[in-house]
């Protein structure tokens, strides 16, 4: 619960500091602006509230690490995902952006704490604890904080403790640990096919870098 109000502020937080121009970066999601990352950013807020909101009566299918599965790299052919740049685009000025994703995203962060981590909620087809559903969510939050900042420098990062976490859940999905000679940053965005692990990476990750990418979905 901790990680996923702190991965999630952090996130929030970054996105609030942007300058206007910001929002028409590349972001590090292949194909979509920075602008489209934070729309998108304001689905995910609805979806977590969407799913507190779900209770379910049923023993869970699927736990944090079973939230997520394994799928191909994104084509761009996707409806949703095509909608995004449309949507992103009618909101028209960056205040615009700032200020939905600020609205709903608080909302989302106090029915986080707010949640009983012992219930079932249902999302996706699948049932799980609220406990595991927000862990699971800490994983997307750092992965799309490492996305806007990605061309972005000057940008505040993910909080370590949540980067560590998020490492810790991208292991678990490909149940194996990545080498101690990559950073927490690097093993994430290595190990999501976010960049190309250089020759000395290669070399260290040994058979997992067959295995590589890990797109998730």
């Amino acid at each position: 619960m901790d990680h996923f109000s702190r991965s999630w502020t952090a996130l929030r937080t970054a996105v609030a500091e942007l300058g206007d121009a910001d929002f028409a970066r590349p972001s590090g999601c292949a194909g979509w602006l920075v602008r489209d990352l934070v729309c998108h950013l304001v689905i995910d807020a609805q979806d977590v509230l969407i799913t507190l909101v779900t209770p379910v009566d049923a023993e869970p299918t699927v736990d944090a690490v079973g939230y997520w599965s394994l799928v191909e790299p994104p084509t761009g052919e996707d409806p949703l995902d095509a909608l995004i740049p449309r949507l992103a685009a009618a909101y028209g000025e960056p205040w615009l952006l700032r200020f939905h994703l600020d609205d709903v995203g608080s909302a989302a962060g106090r029915a986080a704490v707010l949640a009983d981590p012992s219930v079932r909620v249902g999302t996706r087809d699948q049932v799980l604890t609220v406990g595991d559903y927000l862990t699971a969510y800490v994983l997307e939050w750092t992965l799309h904080h490492l996305d806007l900042i990605a061309h972005l420098p000057a940008a505040a990062g993910p909080p370590a403790d949540t980067l560590a976490a998020a490492r810790a859940a991208l292991e678990n999905i490909a149940g194996a640990p990545f080498p101690a000679a990559l950073t927490d940053r690097d093993a994430l965005l290595v190990g999501t096919g976010r960049r190309p692990p250089t020759d000395a990476e290669t070399a260290v990750l040994g058979t997992l870098a067959a295995r590589l990418p890990l797109v998730l979905g």
